[in-house]
């Protein structure tokens, strides 16, 4: 099949659904969903959105807590944009018919969270991510315009590289002209072609055997970005949020930072509490202190977990306020008005990303990136807590006034995308290997976690380097011996994200937010510095004529 549209939209989160409702109004969207139009991170974010809500609250004090914890990396005019122009967009999804807690005064009921000097964060109830999705799905699903293609898997972009050999691919005249995507219900590869793109495909927290993330997060939009030739920057800053719930069968549920908002207090298995021997904040302070003074005291001790205790708060305060995260571990046997829950960190939010400018535009033309799969500035070397949703918000909208400028006919563009030519499975067969699958994304996960976790040296890296391209070399004779299926392409996809962290971790000789190394426990002197990498070589998308690259990493 081949599908033509004015924009395409990959990703169906808060940053795709928000694109896809505002770019709307100036031409036909395609907006691809890998899984259902609901499933992703967006709908399971509990703690809220943080935005200047308040009287008591201001601006500068949001950008100073964002560039406090961003560790010297943050763009400060990317931070100040975002977060001025952040309360109009939210009061936009309020318009929507989003409904966010408040007060009998009718006030917001504003959170805290770690990081914040104010309370700023807006929520309903602890199930913010999921208020928030369904309202833009319902405005979504009103919008004729919009088709909307579920269940579909984007296996790579189409570029000017690719069909023209003296184009450089991500260099100036380099552009998306559309991108092959699987059907996961026929099997079918399609051709989507459009005047302008947005990537909107949220993180890779699979790529780490623990993680918060849902099933999809596999690193799909910064390993086709990379693909392609766009410019990816600070990878190794990779997010542990430091309360998941410790049960062999919760998948690592999230505990909202916002119990420790309420007052919930970090303990070891004696009862004993520890975060303020870490930080003046103590319990509040920044997500990559709290994540590491878990693990430390874990490895310390050779406890399991460490437990968060929210007894304090009477039983009908901590229902109200937590109800999602009270029944769900009621239902695996813990009482949180009774007694402390386990806890442990897990890999929750990718800080580094795909690059954009202040109107979301990517280094290469006709494409655009929004939401956890970018990297703005705005989180630098950590992401301050509920930033991501702001984030995603404000970015949309701003990559939707730059793109309307492309929905105007281009017969040169028209020419370009008739001669993209069908997917071709060439010589590939359905595979009868498919343990090869599951055996890689195993090992991949757990080498991740292992050596290229929250805290790090250069010889854990290294070794993961070394496994992780020969692991690449598998993958690749795969994909191309074999007909691709969902599977392949996430296990292709992770791989990518897995070598793009190692290799901007090994570059960065420094212990800087997010990134730890115990050789060098110390920040670099001189100014922050940023970590890009780049695919600087033009690939054949459908044939096997060439194979994946190691990748490489500078620092600029």
């Amino acid at each position: 099949m081949r599908y033509s549209h004015d924009f395409i939209v990959i990703g169906s989160g808060i940053a795709g659904l928000t694109y896809a409702l505002k770019i709307s109004e100036f031409g036909s969207v395609a907006l691809i969903a890998k899984d259902a139009l609901d499933e992703g991170a967006t709908r399971y974010a509990q703690g809220g959105i943080a935005s200047v809500m308040a009287d008591d609250d201001s601006s500068d004090l949001h950008v100073s807590d964002t560039l406090e914890s961003g560790r010297g990396l943050c763009k400060e005019d990317v931070v100040r944009c975002i977060i001025k122009e952040g309360p109009a967009h939210v009061r936009d999804l309020i318009d929507l018919g989003a409904r966010f807690n408040r007060n009998p005064d009718d006030s917001f009921a504003l959170g805290q969270e770690g990081g914040h000097s104010k309370r700023r964060i807006l929520h309903a109830g602890d199930l913010t991510g999921l208020e928030i999705e369904s309202t833009l799905i319902r405005a979504v699903r009103s919008k004729p315009n919009i088709e909307i293609f579920t269940h579909h898997t984007v296996v790579d972009f189409i570029t000017r590289a690719n069909l023209d050999p003296t184009i450089a691919p991500g260099e100036k005249d380099d552009e998306v002209l559309g991108l092959y995507a699987l059907s996961e219900e026929t099997g079918d590869v399609s051709v989507f072609v459009g005047k302008a793109t947005l990537l909107a495909t949220g993180g890779a927290g699979k790529v780490y055997l623990y993680t918060s993330n849902p099933d999809t997060a596999s690193g799909d939009g910064v390993a086709i970005a990379w693909r392609a030739g766009v410019r990816i920057a600070n990878m190794e800053f990779f997010q542990f949020h430091p309360t998941c719930l410790y049960h062999p069968q919760a998948k690592s549920f999230l505990i909202s930072e916002a119990v420790r908002g309420e007052g919930a207090v970090l303990l070891l298995k004696n009862g004993k509490p520890f975060m303020e021997d870490y930080h003046p904040l103590g319990c509040l302070a920044p997500r990559d202190v709290v994540a590491r003074a878990i693990d430390y005291e874990m490895k310390k001790s050779g406890d399991d977990c460490v437990y968060l205790d929210v007894t304090h708060l009477e039983g009908y305060r901590t229902r109200e306020c937590f109800p999602n995260i009270y029944k769900t571990c009621l239902q695996f046997g813990f009482d949180m008005t009774k007694e402390p829950l386990p806890v442990v960190p897990a890999a929750h939010y990718m800080c580094g990303g795909v690059v954009v400018d202040l109107s979301g535009q990517t280094s290469l033309g006709r494409l655009f990136a929004s939401g956890e799969v970018c990297y703005s500035g705005l989180h630098g070397a950590n992401r301050l807590a509920s930033n991501s949703l702001l984030e995603g918000l404000v970015l949309s909208h701003r990559a939707a006034v730059k793109a309307r400028e492309l929905a105007k006919p281009s017969a040169r563009l028209e020419q370009l995308q008739k001669a993209i030519p069908a997917w071709d499975s060439g010589h590939a067969v359905d595979s009868d290997e498919l343990v090869i699958v599951s055996h890689n994304w195993d090992e991949i996960r757990r080498l991740m976690w292992n050596y290229v976790g929250i805290v790090r040296t250069d010889k854990r890296l290294s070794r993961a380097k070394r496994r992780i391209d020969l692991l690449m070399e598998e993958i690749t004779e795969y994909y191309w011996n074999f007909k691709i299926t969902r599977n392949t392409l996430e296990l292709r996809n992770i791989a990518v994200a897995a070598q793009l962290i190692i290799a901007c971790a090994l570059k960065r000789k420094e212990s800087r937010g997010l990134h730890y190394n115990l050789d060098y426990p110390q920040l670099q002197e001189g100014p922050a510095i940023d970590t890009f990498v780049q695919e600087v070589r033009a690939r054949v998308i459908n044939q096997p004529e060439q194979k994946e690259d190691t990748v490489k990493a500078q620092k600029n």
